[in-house]
């Protein structure tokens, strides 16, 4: 039988109301031990709690009676004052009693291990706790209430149907199946191999919104990557000054566009340079650029030119637009970019020019992370088991079906991956991790 914990489930510090949680065996008789009063399944309950005659608070009691609960086992909620000297008493006082502390995720992990929820479904969680954005929230949300899971089924579904087609020439060897048959399972293997293929090119939609959208500034030394930093978070969180190479490491900050977080970096600035630290300043900015969803390059308009570094979707944005002559202002308008290219002329320093650059930004992040069609994976985790199921998709698909026996185990591997991405196949370590960075009381 396993042990009933309890934990912290509202914020911590001083509130109005705390709210802690128990699940497991001795949840009910525990509380039974403060209060007087019969407990009745799903209705709050006003009491006094009393230990060895000394009254700790008044407080709300609801008890949710097993199976019918969040974790599957008896749980129930003390609705306290939130004060530290009540919460530390009580703690105190279940510790007695024998209960245990819950560790981070417990809670979430136990309704798993009771089906009350999958692992997807556990993973939406904790993301929805540490929403900030409406499209976090949206998305984390959407998961929870089984987005993720019913896509899954769906394509497990279809690996079972395929496995029992598979199964007819296993039982059957010696008959003439129709070439037709045949014909048909590779079809719908093919169609199924296209689909998980685009279900991971889509992954990183899901990354994108719930760990941040990553734009990355870039440009030589002194073209004014700081100060547009600066001026689109609308505050001096990088050192701006007129010597070059002050910038040596990444600076990064979180910013709000619209419904989705976005992730800003200032870099060093690119330049050929023997001092050391500067150097790898600008190694950690072109490692930067490579992982960025989106690259703004500065340019000093005063020497206008398009980067060796520059690729097709990039923005450049040519700052000191007020100090360049009239026939460098020429040069810039002039340029030959890809018609996937933005070109900018601003002046940082004067406000020239941002209005336009920060809606063109805007709509960059709307277009990519728009949220009409959810995605399939939102995690590192989700991506690696679907790769794996459609890599045996494929190996199977190669192998024409010549050994029958061969590609059924590849369906059975591929089924295996979206057992694990259930939380149903070789995942005690994996749940140990994901668990893990779960806050105690969920």
């Amino acid at each position: 039988m396993k042990h009933t914990i309890f934990a912290l489930a509202s914020a911590q510090g001083r509130a109005g109301v705390s709210i802690i949680r128990l699940s497991g065996p001795e949840a009910l008789s525990a509380v039974q031990h403060l209060t007087s009063k019969t407990l009745l399944p799903r209705q709050a309950t006003y009491t006094s709690l009393t230990w060895q005659d000394d009254v700790i608070d008044e407080a709300i009691v609801i008890w949710f009676r097993a199976p019918n609960s969040f974790t599957g086992e008896d749980c129930i909620e003390l609705h306290v004052h939130g004060s530290r000297a009540i919460l530390d008493r009580l703690y105190l006082i279940f510790n007695e009693l024998g209960l245990k502390l819950a560790a981070p995720g417990e809670f979430s992990r136990r309704a798993l291990e009771h089906g009350k929820l999958d692992l997807t479904q556990a993973e939406a969680i904790a993301d929805l706790v540490d929403a900030e954005t409406e499209a976090q929230r949206r998305q984390a949300l959407t998961q929870m209430g089984g987005g993720l899971k019913r896509q899954y089924e769906v394509w497990r579904s279809d690996l079972v149907d395929l496995l029992a087609r598979l199964e007819v020439f296993i039982d059957f060897p010696d008959e003439d199946l129709p070439d037709s048959l045949v014909d048909s399972i590779l079809t719908r293997m093919r169609s199924l191999e296209a689909t998980l293929t685009a279900a991971i090119a889509d992954s990183h939609r899901g990354r994108q919104i719930r760990e941040g959208y990553r734009i990355v500034i870039l440009g030589e030394p002194n073209a004014g990557k700081s100060s547009l930093f600066n001026a689109l978070l609308k505050s001096e969180a990088a050192i701006v000054t007129p010597i070059a190479g002050t910038t040596r490491d990444i600076i990064e900050a979180q910013l709000r566009i619209g419904p989705y977080s976005v992730l800003l970096y200032d870099t060093a600035g690119l330049r050929d340079t023997d001092e050391v630290v500067e150097a790898e300043g600008i190694r950690r900015a072109r490692a930067k650029a490579d992982e960025a969803d989106l690259r703004v390059w500065v340019i000093d308009s005063t020497c206008p030119a398009v980067p060796d570094d520059f690729r097709d979707g990039d923005l450049l944005v040519f700052n000191k637009i007020d100090d360049a002559l009239e026939a460098e202002r020429q040069a810039v308008a002039a340029l030959s970019v890809s018609r996937e290219t933005s070109v900018f002329a601003v002046s940082v320093s004067q406000a020239l020019g941002l209005p336009e650059f920060v809606s063109r930004l805007e709509a960059i992040v709307g277009e990519q992370l728009a949220v009409q069609t959810f995605p399939a994976a939102t995690r590192e985790r989700h991506v690696e088991r679907l790769t794996d199921a459609r890599d045996q998709l494929t190996v199977a698909i190669r192998s024409n079906l010549a050994v029958p026996e061969l590609a059924a185990e590849n369906i059975r591997s591929a089924l295996n991956s979206f057992e694990a991405l259930f939380g149903r196949y070789d995942v005690e370590g994996v749940l140990d991790v994901i668990f893990s960075s779960f806050c105690i009381g969920k």
